[in-house]
């Protein structure tokens, strides 16, 4: 007696081995395109944070992007405001001159050396040039030396 080649047994047998490997298919694809993502939510590197009339002489701070802008009569500096520590936003104490971070104690001098705490490496300081329109233009991707300036004519 000759068997039928389609039983309703070797049907469901080869329904079950496609839905296997359509799962391991779609399982695979779906790795590859968790590796690499359509969007990135990091902010730009590069950013303009206003006119020079927009900051006073002295240090002010600019919350939203964590950095710390340094002006003195026609110079501007640009430092950045994150512990390098644990990445805790340090604070400009005036009255010893110096930056603290309140998570750990780091202290920085005014040209953002570490001198105590468990920080190590000292506060970057960015390249900021001024676009055609006047405006201050930070380039977080090029960590300058402290004596670089900005010289503004004013």
């Amino acid at each position: 007696m000759v068997e039928n080649e389609y039983s309703r047994r070797n049907f469901l047998s080869r329904c079950g081995w496609l839905a296997a490997a359509g799962a391991a298919g779609g399982l695979t694809i779906a790795s590859v395109r968790y590796l690499h993502p359509d969007n990135l939510y990091e902010p730009p590197k590069e950013y303009k944070i206003g006119t020079m009339a927009d900051y006073p002489e002295g240090v002010n701070y600019v919350s939203e992007k964590r950095i710390f802008v340094v002006r003195g009569q026609n110079r501007v500096r640009v430092v950045s405001g994150v512990c390098t520590h644990l990445g805790c936003t340090v604070q400009w104490i005036e009255e010893r001159n110096h930056w603290e971070c309140p998570c750990h104690g780091s202290i920085f001098s005014n040209k953002g050396e570490a001198t105590k705490g468990p920080a190590r490496n000292p506060l970057p300081w960015y390249d900021v040039s001024i676009t055609p329109e006047g405006a201050l233009l930070v380039n977080e991707n090029q960590i300058v030396p402290y004596a670089k300036t900005l010289s503004v004519n004013i």
